[in-house]
């Protein structure tokens, strides 16, 4: 037991060294929010974090420092710009994130990995796996509801719950950063309340499914003559 406490001890004082200046409970907050959020606003989380590091902010660790790059603030900022607008458009957000389901989940990993993943290939790994989970559960939630916001043919709740979506980012990321407890809390509650959601929109648009598939059915019967 004090051969893994010492172990666990020298990787969690290496994490807080090379970060310059966060603990490890603000590193573990940071990666499984960056893993999070990328599953809802992968640019926003990228831009964001970037922009922190670059104004002094946050003092990003080394695995993230390239975040901060001027080129890559230019195109997460650019990408963020056209991600606005294409996520409050009924039918398009749905596209948008279909094209998305293969990039939003590995770079989410990817975010969350970089936070250990320079100083740590063991704690990187773990990061990654979290982060690689956390944002295939918000993606999951995300596209679901918006699947079943789109069998509604008025556009305002496609961007009342694409705007609480960017506030819900930019609060998580603010809270991981400061309160890390705190946000350790709420992520456990927006798991669980992302859960019961997927279990009841899953259940909508399968009872939607067969309902059309009824439909169709019975109008390609032919009528009694």
């Amino acid at each position: 037991m004090d051969t893994i406490l010492q172990i666990w001890q020298s990787i969690a004082g290496m994490a807080v060294k090379n970060a310059h200046g966060l603990d490890m409970a603000q590193l573990l907050a940071l990666a499984a929010a960056l893993g999070w959020a990328s599953g809802l606003r992968l640019y926003l989380v990228v831009f964001i974090t970037g922009m922190a590091g670059w104004l002094g902010w946050l003092p990003l660790p080394p695995g993230l420092q390239v975040l901060q790059h001027p080129a890559l603030l230019a195109v997460s900022g650019f990408m963020l710009f056209v991600e606005f607008f294409a996520d409050k458009i009924p039918g398009l957000d749905t596209v948008w994130d279909l094209v998305h389901s293969v990039i939003r989940v590995p770079a989410g990993a990817a975010l969350a990995a970089g936070v250990f993943g320079a100083d740590s290939a063991t704690m990187g790994t773990v990061a990654g796996l979290l982060g690689g989970t956390l944002a295939a559960t918000s993606y999951a939630t995300k596209a679901t509801t918006r699947a079943a916001l789109n069998t509604s043919p008025e556009p305002f709740s496609n961007i009342a719950v694409s705007l609480f979506e960017d506030g819900l980012v930019m609060g998580m990321m603010w809270l991981a950063t400061q309160y890390p407890i705190a946000f350790g809390a709420a992520l456990f509650v927006v798991l669980v309340l992302s859960v019961c959601l997927l279990v009841m929109l899953l259940k909508f648009l399968k009872s939607l499914l067969h309902r059309i598939k009824t439909w169709l059915g019975g109008g390609a019967n032919p009528q009694p003559g």
